[in-house]
């Protein structure tokens, strides 16, 4: 059934006129991934989410929330994310990025405001819901909504935009977190901890914000190329001419290797995010400056360095990705997988021995290869199954995202516990962790390099356009 072409939500609405400069559609996407990516900023609200009866999380009170009740909330979104990206996917295909940016924008914002009321009544499962649930749609729509766009536009540096956008996600914290702990600041006087009006207000900013990308974002008209630019160019095997349909695409034996790549990699990298504070606080202890530093000026070193770790993560989506449009997709992963075992199996000795600035410089390289993970798949992709509904296929690899996000959690905090009760102290506690991931990136390696072209038979017959307006 064709829906009303006057409604400016409306695929054929956002299709771009002849002309039109590609290079204002990554702004689109940056201001969808710069706004969702605050989910990496979440634990700014661990401490003030536990001491809402209290006033003091050293101290807690009956009724105050744990960190892991609270740390539950993020976990459900971005498990929610790997699953409404896989359940919508075909549907962003269908109605064209700006509806799917809206929906996004209505669901994280919203998320928010329905947090607010739950922390307001003291109600943890209206926080899940809000914050965890309907924010987490909101994510997974969100993330994949300016991607297949991106590559329709940029078939020549599909790294390139990908990296462009995707990198927004891995920035997005850079901003969220001062803002949160700002308004938070503000509003401590008028609620308890001035969480429930900082959620609201965040909440409408973000909202906001990214009708920025719902507005702008066009995409380009059926068989548009660049000037000069020919498919099949790049001279790979791998890469199609052809377009694999979603539902055909999961049938492949590369989809599941891929899937198997990104679990590897995106779990490995929990390994070193989840305990980078703590490590890098036992790290400096270790050495003879470390010894005389007070435990705030400790805690101010580990938060300094997660900082250094967002970075390194935004930085590394875009580099790495647009590497991968000259190193070739394949090369790339190998490269995080094989430099990656290497640098996971040196960090427990260089933490022993406290050799803190080559311990820095190891994990911000792992990190750069986790971020730059998240932005090189979708080019993978694309590169395999073509672009006809890459954005399904990715929405449905992302589920690989979410049971990562569960099994890297329950590895570090098992091999963690587990240490600690054999005796283990400081850095040590963390040497088995690092040992795991990098056996985990033995895996992902292999699984790269057992990645082959699409058999044909995958491929749709004939051609595969989507109609401007057509649902």
């Amino acid at each position: 059934m064709a829906d009303n072409s006057s409604s400016l939500l409306d695929r054929s609405r956002t299709v771009a006129g002849p002309g039109y400069n590609r290079w204002l559609v990554p702004p689109a996407a940056l201001a969808i991934h710069l706004a969702i990516g605050q989910a990496y900023a979440f634990s700014v609200f661990n401490k003030p989410l536990g001491s809402l009866i209290s006033g003091d999380a050293d101290h807690p009170a009956a009724g105050d929330w744990t960190l892991a009740q609270i740390g539950l909330t993020f976990s459900i979104g971005i498990v929610l994310l790997g699953l409404s990206a896989a359940i919508f996917g075909k549907w962003l295909e269908r109605v064209g990025p700006r509806k799917a940016m809206l929906a996004s924008s209505l669901c994280f914002g919203g998320g928010f405001l329905i947090a607010s009321l739950g922390v307001s009544l003291h109600n943890i499962w209206i926080v899940y819901f809000g914050y965890g649930f309907v924010g987490g749609i909101g994510l997974g729509i969100g993330y994949i909504s300016p991607v297949s766009t991106l590559i329709k536009w940029f078939p020549d540096r599909k790294g390139v935009a990908t990296g462009m956008a995707i990198m927004g996600f891995g920035g997005g914290a850079m901003i969220g977190s001062p803002l949160a702990t700002n308004l938070m600041a503000h509003f401590k006087a008028s609620a308890p901890q001035g969480v429930a009006p900082t959620f609201i207000v965040m909440g409408i900013i973000y909202l906001l914000f990214m009708q920025f990308g719902v507005w702008t974002i066009r995409v380009p008209a059926d068989n548009w190329k660049p000037a000069g630019y020919e498919p099949g160019e790049e001279h790979s095997a791998l890469i199609t001419t052809g377009n694999v349909s979603a539902d055909n695409a999961i049938k492949t034996p590369q989809f599941w290797l891929l899937w198997v790549v990104l679990l590897c990699n995106v779990t490995a990298g929990i390994g070193v995010l989840e305990t980078a504070s703590p490590l890098i606080q036992s790290v400096i202890k270790g050495t003879a400056k470390g010894q005389g530093m007070t435990e705030a000026a400790l805690v101010a070193a580990g938060a300094g360095f997660v900082g250094l770790l967002s970075l390194f993560n935004l930085l590394g989506r875009f580099f790495w990705s647009s590497a991968s449009d000259k190193l070739g997709r394949k090369v790339t992963y190998a490269i995080y997988f094989g430099l990656g075992i290497l640098l996971y199996a040196a960090a427990p000795t260089l933490s022993h021995n406290a050799q803190l600035a080559l311990f820095v410089v190891v994990c911000c390289v792992i990190i750069s290869m986790y971020g730059g993970g998240f932005a090189t798949v979708p080019a993978y992709l694309s590169d395999l199954f073509g672009k006809y509904q890459v954005g399904a296929i990715h929405g449905r690899l992302l589920t690989a995202w979410s049971t990562a996000a569960i099994v890297g959690h329950l590895i570090v905090s098992t091999l963690t516990e587990h240490a600690k009760a054999s005796g283990l102290k400081g850095a040590a506690t963390y040497q088995p962790v690092f040992y795991t991931m990098a056996g985990l990136l033995v895996v992902g390696l292999l699984a790269d390099l057992a990645v082959t072209a699409v058999n044909e038979k995958y491929q749709e017959k004939g051609p595969v356009t989507i109609q401007p307006g057509a649902h």
